[in-house]
């Protein structure tokens, strides 16, 4: 084995949406970093729907941006649709979300890498991790070179032992077109790392020159652009159309004539798939009652004709594929440009990484994406940065960062991992946050923006932009309360339907009203209508919903008890009394760093978390 012969603080192992973040944030703290890719043509490569945001996913793109991050920056830069999801209901569950350009959001992405001073991406293909007396200390790639590093980020994806299927036949893979990654998964066993099996997929890219879009129903963007980045001042990019198109009976009857054809039914695949986002086989399965199911055709870019069909995955044969594709209306003389696909990978169970992301087995070695067991890019990015965060605060021998469930949706996905077994791969819902009203897209900034700064990674530009914002915020506020529409307006007093007013009503009183919206405030108040549309949104939320808010916050004190328990890690649970030897076990196995975990472990009950309790607190605090 040869050295390379330069000392890295941090390596970063793959150039995923997860490796972009982990490098960028460790760079930009300072350190030293080396970002590894099998592929320099692939860094940040949407393989699936080139898109970013959703329903929680946005909450995390938000998250992501508050921290430091460069995904909502990049979405922003690239996107060709804009849409806010879920308008009609309250504002914890709104969501942005952006069909990108994929080629344009990879190709930005790699020149931000490429320009960051502290960061050198190069390609390789990592076959061994090295380690000491189970700590970290660099990478072997397949060339022969060695890399040495105080801290490693593993980010690979779907590449560790990928197989890919189409139909009944199946070759080595981490994407359609690229190799697999061998080896590794040997390697983190030896290192004492648990690992699994997981099965994603994803449907075929159509030809937009064969679709007759005018029989298909138009899916525009907003008129009105909310970027993603609370950088981003304004987005005036022409946009894009989608289409949405429907299955039908004979679709779903060649589906089910060749279900035998399917890697999914015939017993190929060993790995489990993503419940909440089925292939159409399964949708077809296990809905039998369903006469149609709904698919949104996506474009790709604004210089490809490759077309993306929303909810199709697929791993039927080709020839099967067209068959079903040609029977929905307005592709009926569709063509294929690249058949859909299921693969499976090897992921590393979450349950050995602290909340930190990094592994308790091996010192220095933190695990972000999908080897993680999650699926999506958001939540990729955003472990990705927790982890290189975490990674360069390790180097600089400070406190590492741990994101609370009340803080982020980041620290619910973390805490979620690392307590609950993965039976399936994790995607964010904003049901999964029992505080969702007080982590909004919102007020990402206001929650994260603050850290950001406090560990280095919030540079001047975004803290004055933080500041403005809040400040407006804050001049907001005293207007609301200041202000008032007075028997004097009579206009005023028609306009808002108030009737015989004979005293003042504030305008933070008469927002209250739900027929109220704070933009109409603004148009009669001239001071009001000097503030940005950011700070609006936010008055305007935190005066309609403040029981609501309120509660939460209580609820959060509530349990912040439990929380602030500590639970040393050298207990023995199997000197508790009473506890069952089912909860010792998991317990044994999590490794729970405060109580409040210990009791959203899947099989700990309440009682089991009351004699816990008791045992710490004669044991440790007296």
């Amino acid at each position: 084995m040869s050295s390379y012969g330069k000392e890295y603080d941090v390596i970063v192992v793959g150039a995923g949406h997860a490796g972009c973040e982990a490098a960028l944030a460790a760079a930009r703290m300072g350190c030293m970093t080396l970002l590894l890719t099998m592929g320099l043509d692939t860094v940040a490569q949407m393989s699936c729907n080139p898109a970013i945001g959703g329903l929680a996913k946005g909450h995390l793109v938000t998250e992501i941006d508050a921290l430091g991050g460069e995904m909502g920056l990049n979405i922003d830069a690239t996107g060709i649709q804009f849409r806010r999801l879920n308008m009609k209901k309250g504002p914890a569950v709104r969501a942005g979300r952006a069909q990108a350009d994929r080629m344009a959001y990879s190709g930005r992405m790699k020149s931000v890498v490429e320009s960051e001073p502290l960061l050198d991406l190069k390609q390789g293909t990592v076959v061994r991790l090295l380690a000491e007396n189970q700590k970290i200390t660099g990478v072997k790639i397949r060339e022969g070179l060695v890399f040495n590093a105080r801290t490693v980020v593993l980010t690979t994806g779907t590449f560790m032992r990928g197989l890919i299927h189409i139909g009944l036949n199946n070759y080595s893979g981490g994407r359609a077109g690229e190799p697999a990654s061998e080896g590794l998964s040997d390697c983190l066993k030896d290192l004492g790392l648990q690992v699994g099996r997981l099965k994603t997929g994803t449907p075929a890219r159509l030809s937009a020159r064969s679709i007759d879009f005018s029989k298909l129903e138009r899916q525009p963007g907003d008129e009105r652009i909310k970027p993603f980045s609370f950088m981003t001042q304004k987005i005036d990019r022409k946009q894009v159309d989608c289409h949405i198109s429907y299955t039908n009976e004979k679709t779903h009857q060649i589906i089910r004539d060749n279900l035998d054809k399917s890697a999914l039914f015939s017993g190929a695949i060993e790995g489990i798939g993503p419940r909440y986002c089925p292939s159409i086989e399964d949708k077809v399965v296990r809905f039998p009652d369903k006469n149609s199911h709904q698919t949104f055709i996506e474009p790709e870019g604004v210089a490809s004709h490759e077309m993306y069909p929303s909810g199709m995955s697929t791993s039927l044969p080709p020839d099967i594929q067209l068959r079903f594709f040609r029977t929905m209306v307005g592709l009926e003389n569709v063509e294929l440009m690249r058949p859909g696909y299921a693969i499976e990978y090897d992921f590393v169970e979450p349950t050995q990484l602290r909340l930190t992301l990094e592994t308790r087995t091996v010192k220095g070695l933190y695990h972000a994406g999908q080897v993680n067991g999650t699926s999506g890019y958001e939540e990729a990015a955003a472990q990705g940065l927790l982890a290189g965060i975490n990674a360069a605060l390790f180097c600089k021998e400070k406190e590492q960062l741990i994101i609370g469930r009340e803080q982020g949706y980041l620290g619910v996905m973390v805490d979620d991992l690392i307590t609950q077994p993965t039976v399936e791969p994790y995607r964010m819902f904003t049901s999964r946050s029992e505080y969702r009203l007080l982590l909004r897209e919102d007020n990402a900034d206001q929650r994260l923006t603050p850290l950001g700064r406090k560990i280095g990674l919030v540079k001047d530009e975004r803290w004055r932009l933080y500041e403005e914002k809040q400040n407006q915020v804050e001049q907001g506020k005293a207007l609301l309360e200041t202000q008032k529409v007075t028997s004097a307006n009579k206009a005023l007093v028609e306009k808002y339907n108030l009737g015989n007013l004979k005293s003042g009503l504030s305008l933070e009183t008469l927002l209250r009203r739900p027929e109220i919206k704070i933009e109409q405030l603004a148009e009669d108040f001239s001071d009001l209508g000097c503030l940005s549309d950011a700070a609006l949104e936010q008055l305007e939320i935190a005066i309609k919903y403040e029981g609501y808010i309120d509660r939460q916050k209580e609820m959060v004190e509530r349990y912040r008890d439990f929380e602030n328990v500590n639970i040393p890690e050298n207990i023995d649970y199997f000197q508790v009394d009473s506890l069952s030897t089912e909860v010792r076990e998991k317990l044994t196995e999590v490794q729970p760093v405060t109580l409040g975990q210990a009791g959203r472990i899947q099989g700990v009950t309440p009682a089991a978390i009351a004699i816990l309790n008791i045992y710490l607190r004669k044991k440790y605090r007296g």
